[in-house]
């Protein structure tokens, strides 16, 4: 396995990846499939600041994480929000993990402390929405900070989301 910086030219691939939890799950809210410019658009304003990572296996690209923005403003530089999306037939193998230690080594070196994830959480898990995504993050060592009820609708049912968060550094500043 190979971890990397992604680069623009591999969106195809990152966007077929995500594009499954857009048209298939509650993982992702988005209704619609973006764009590959819309998509490659996104990646760049990531990389502006934020490292972005892909994980290859034989040449192929097996999943993707990166950081973003937590809140738009100077108090916050310390603290962002990490995204984390596998191919759906890759899961179990460790990739995971592995991209979430590399990014948050990226981030170490970056100065931030505070990790956030926003994740879609089932009222009762379904076809469309389980608590996986959760448990993943809280094995990796994210504890649940806030949850928020009802706020994600699709698939015509309600959804909740939970944040969680992970401090991998120090608040001497």
């Amino acid at each position: 396995m190979n971890i990397r910086r992604a680069r623009i030219e591999d969106a195809e691939r990152l966007l077929e990846i995500y594009s499954y939890y857009v048209l298939n799950t509650a993982i992702s809210f988005e209704y619609d499939v973006p764009t590959l410019e819309e998509f490659r658009g996104r990646m760049r304003h990531i990389q502006e600041k934020y490292p972005y990572f892909l994980l290859e296996e034989d040449g192929v690209i097996k999943g993707y994480s990166y950081a973003g923005v937590f809140k738009a403003r100077t108090a916050y530089d310390h603290s962002c929000e990490v995204t984390i999306y596998l191919d759906r037939d890759s899961k179990g193998r460790g990739y995971g993990r592995a991209l979430y230690q590399a990014l948050e080594q990226a981030l170490i070196k970056q100065g931030i402390i505070n990790l956030y994830a926003c994740i879609a959480d089932p009222i009762e898990e379904d076809e469309y929405l389980t608590k996986n995504s959760e448990l993943f993050h809280h094995h990796m060592g994210y504890t649940k900070v806030g949850e928020f009820h009802k706020c994600g609708y699709k698939f015509d049912r309600w959804y909740n989301m939970v944040w969680m968060e992970k401090i991998i550094g120090e608040h001497s500043i």
